[in-house]
């Protein structure tokens, strides 16, 4: 008997074997379950067929075809992907709203005798958790941010604090990008929708009753927005800043963005999206820091001219609760720092 349901919090999500999205590789790759697989009924292609044939055509012509045409694809999903599967596989199977698509699926797992159950509203209803928690919700997680100029090693602290049990929301890292001009990460971004659900699942995985350290950013990470629940609950928290002189911060910046350094052509396309008042005399003398390979001082003259001045504009100082010195950025620097802010995160005051 295939079984229906609506219920998509991590619990119920976690207690399928797999989660199936029969939907075309071109909807899969927008958005999806975090966690699902691809395993197509139409592909692209396909699916514009059927679809042309559907409303030029005829609705009957259509329909036959996609049934063959989906007989087909679901025949090597059994024989491929879904081959290894026992007869304990407890699939969740969604198309776009839970309709012929994934009953078409469903309907073939059952014969097969697997526990098969189909997501009611398919995508939608996933999506329409996502933006409810992201958009129209207030945030239930009390945050502290991890603030500090361009360079001071937020992002290693970060981590550290992960590693230390603390609960952390790493934005740069669903974001795929270091979140400035400089910050693109190998395999780009994923779309604004598909990073919402990494981070509607990462809230998900995270105790409300605990405090979640983040790092402050601007209101986009990379192209990315930050959705507004989660930016008004940013822009309230309390700041805990890290501090470092600008060599110190300068010489780890080149090495933290070393292999963006040594790309040419990565580095000019940060260049010509500087603010136009970088003058045409500065940017001369960045290219030519970058073509003599001086990437410390190349670093240097970014903090300086503009980073610091964007940091200083946007208040971050004026606002920490508190501030860790991060010395020379080494390794056993960092690791204090992260002990630093572990203690005082602890301390801060609840409410």
């Amino acid at each position: 008997m295939i079984r229906r349901t609506s219920d998509l919090d991590r619990a119920a999500r976690a207690a399928f074997d797999a989660i199936i999205d029969v939907r075309s590789p071109g909807e899969f790759a927008q958005d999806h379950l975090p966690g699902a697989i691809n395993l197509p009924v139409l592909d692209d292609a396909q699916r514009a067929v059927v679809g042309t044939e559907y409303v030029q055509g005829s609705k009957f012509r259509a329909r036959r075809l996609g049934a063959a045409v989906a007989a087909r694809n679901i025949a090597d999903h059994l024989e491929g992907p879904l081959a290894d599967r026992d007869g304990s596989f407890r699939p969740l199977v969604h198309c776009w709203r839970g309709g012929q698509r994934s009953g078409a699926m469903a309907a073939v797992m059952d014969q097969v005798g697997w526990t098969v159950t189909v997501l009611d509203g398919g995508y939608v209803t996933w999506r329409r958790a996502v933006t409810a928690a992201l958009y129209d919700r207030p945030l239930a997680h009390r945050l502290v941010l991890l603030d500090g100029p361009t360079g001071a090693g937020k992002t290693e602290v970060l981590k550290r604090l992960a590693a230390r049990g603390v609960q952390t929301l790493d934005l740069e890292g669903l974001a795929n990008h270091r979140g400035s001009l400089f910050g693109a990460m190998p395999g780009g971004q994923p779309g604004q929708k598909l990073f919402e659900s990494w981070l509607f699942d990462a809230l998900e995985r995270l105790d409300p009753a605990r405090p979640v350290v983040v790092e402050a950013e601007s209101s986009k990470v990379g192209a990315r927005s930050v959705p507004p629940r989660l930016w008004a609950a940013m822009r309230t928290a309390p700041r805990i800043g890290l501090a470092a002189s600008v060599a110190a911060r300068a010489a780890f910046s080149a090495r933290a963005y070393a292999a963006t350094a040594a790309d040419h052509e990565a580095l000019e396309r940060a260049f010509v999206r500087m603010p136009r008042h970088v003058s045409k005399a500065t940017l001369a003398e960045w290219r030519g820091l970058a073509a003599a390979a001086d990437h410390i001082a190349l670093a240097a003259a970014l903090i300086e001219t503009h980073y610091d001045p964007a940091y200083r504009r946007s208040g971050g100082e004026a606002e920490r609760a508190a501030t860790v010195d991060v010395g020379d950025l080494s390794d056993a620097a960092l690791e204090a720092a992260a002990d630093a802010v572990a203690t005082m995160t602890a301390s801060l005051p609840k409410g």
